[in-house]
């Protein structure tokens, strides 16, 4: 049992870092960085009339360059409508040069307010110099988010935040941010109509740009965790016999908040009881777990642990998977998967303030599933994904925009296998219905019990497009193909 855990499980050490400084050609343009983000995680600059070496060069060069922030507060895009009875309407920034990033987002001061707007971004590829289209920035990312009344919730340094958009190496961007109603009084010829027109609706206070850099994260020396048997129903038996191993250790984490006493502590510090110690409905459920997915790890994908909190938050159970989408765009190569997920992890802790990334899993578009929020891939981690909802349930988000875009059939396979896993160790059907108690969300009051599916989108504990309806249509198939895996 101690062989199987200590090769199966475990979230990584910190990565090293790098302390660099903003290019001198750069200097003029750039905007300050918080000095937190920037003593810590700066580049070295380059030689005078020199390009800014690729990513890849970089991480040849200095396999543990770590990731950065830039945080540009915005600006009103028309000055003379601004005035402080009438705030403006229209923020954003005008072209510029700045360090490299690969990854976009707005984030403003009060994480319960709403953008009721536009975001519009466009970036120029550090690679080319050519510059990009306007792009969409998902605004709507309330309803990712741990739950009120928590300590992460209630963290003086939570903030609101669009979904991150993933952009490539980047080292120029342009931004502007509108309210819905921009421009309909002041555009208008007929001023009596003028007077019936709703005004715009304010910008939320504290509006910045986040430009994140990934960093080159040493993936190298602890890829991927693989599957213990064949990824088939038919080859069940090992699968079953290793959940029935962790299966014993969950009861020890059934109560939300415990902490672990160090930041690098692996899941080899919590070894699961005897088989002697599955209780009636734990042994009930064994034949029903699905065959063990390869997950890759946090050191796999080169997570910075000095990023989160220290310590893990666990829930009791695992009664329900909800399915994301990241919102962050599809334009990405499943190698430059762990790149997005570092940016994400990121963006969620340096700029919407959690305590680490959102998701228990993500997904991408080839289906390789990945380690999310830190603690354990068997454990009942507590994550920050659906709000309302996070207790008693999973997070799997799959990388990418699925509102206008199918999801590949790999990422659904993916869906499948894992949810098939995880939640057999809990005896959950993933074709049946669970009962989940609401700690409030815009579409169920606090301390309402709502019968879900066991395998449920986003959308359906809180008003909301994720996970995109064409992934959203897609559930169907994972439900069933779940079971399958699960010898149903």
């Amino acid at each position: 049992m101690r062989g199987f855990l200590a090769s199966s499980i475990g979230v990584t050490c910190a990565a090293a870092l790098a302390l660099p400084l903003t290019p001198p050609a750069l200097a003029a343009t750039a905007r300050p960085v918080p000095a937190t983000d920037a003593a810590a995680t700066a580049r070295p600059a380059p030689h005078a009339g020199t390009r800014a070496a690729a990513p890849t060069a970089r991480g040849a060069a200095e396999p543990n360059v770590a990731g950065s922030t830039q945080s540009l507060p915005l600006e009103p895009l028309d000055r003379t409508r601004a005035t402080p009875s009438a705030p403006a309407t229209e923020q954003g920034l005008s072209r510029r040069a700045v360090r490299h990033f690969s990854l976009v987002g707005v984030v403003w001061d009060d994480p319960d307010a709403e953008l009721h707007g536009r975001v519009q971004v466009r970036t120029r590829a550090a690679g080319t110099g050519t510059w990009s289209h306007w792009q969409d920035v998902e605004t709507h990312n309330a309803d990712h988010a741990a739950d009120r009344d928590t300590p992460e919730r209630a963290s003086d340094r939570v903030r609101g935040a669009t979904a991150p958009l993933w952009v490539g190496d980047s080292d120029g961007v342009e931004l502007r941010v509108s309210s819905e109603s921009d421009g309909t009084k002041a555009d208008s010829p007929d001023s009596s109509a003028t007077r019936d027109l709703p005004a715009a609706p304010p910008l939320p206070a504290g509006l910045r740009l986040e430009l994140v850099d990934p960093g080159e994260g040493d993936t190298r020396r602890g890829a991927e965790e693989e599957p213990r048997g064949a990824d088939a129903v038919g080859a069940e038996s090992s699968a079953l016999a290793e959940a029935s191993a962790v299966i014993g250790g969950l009861a020890s984490f059934g109560a939300t908040g415990n902490a672990a006493p160090s930041r690098v502590e692996t899941e080899q510090d919590h070894p699961a009881p005897g088989a002697d110690e599955l209780t009636e409905q734990q042994r009930q459920a064994k034949p029903y777990i699905g065959p063990r997915p390869g997950i890759v790890t946090r050191r796999g994908w080169g997570a910075d642990e000095g990023l989160r909190e220290s310590g893990f938050r666990y829930t009791k159970k695992v009664k329900a998977a909800f399915v994301h989408h990241t919102a962050s765009g599809n334009n990405y190569s499943c190698s430059q998967v762990p790149s997005l997920i570092r940016s994400i992890y990121r963006y969620h802790v340096k700029s919407m303030g959690w305590r680490d990334i959102g998701y228990n899993f993500l997904i991408d578009k080839c289906g390789k599933i990945y380690e999310g929020r830190a603690g354990g891939v068997a454990k009942p981690v507590l994550g920050a994904h659906t709000l309302g909802f996070n207790s008693n349930s999973m997070g799997i988000a799959v990388l990418g925009s699925y509102g206008s875009k199918k999801p590949s059939k790999a990422a659904v396979k993916a869906v499948a296998r894992l949810s098939a896993w995880k939640l057999g160790m809990y005896g959950m059907n993933p074709t049946k219905k669970t009962t989940l108690q609401s700690a409030g969300s815009n579409l169920y009051s606090k301390g309402r019990k709502v019968r879900m599916n066991v395998i449920s989108g986003h959308r359906d504990g809180f008003l909301t497009e994720c996970p995109g309806g064409k992934l959203y249509a897609k559930l169907g198939s994972a439900r069933s193909k779940a079971a399958q895996y699960q010898g149903r």
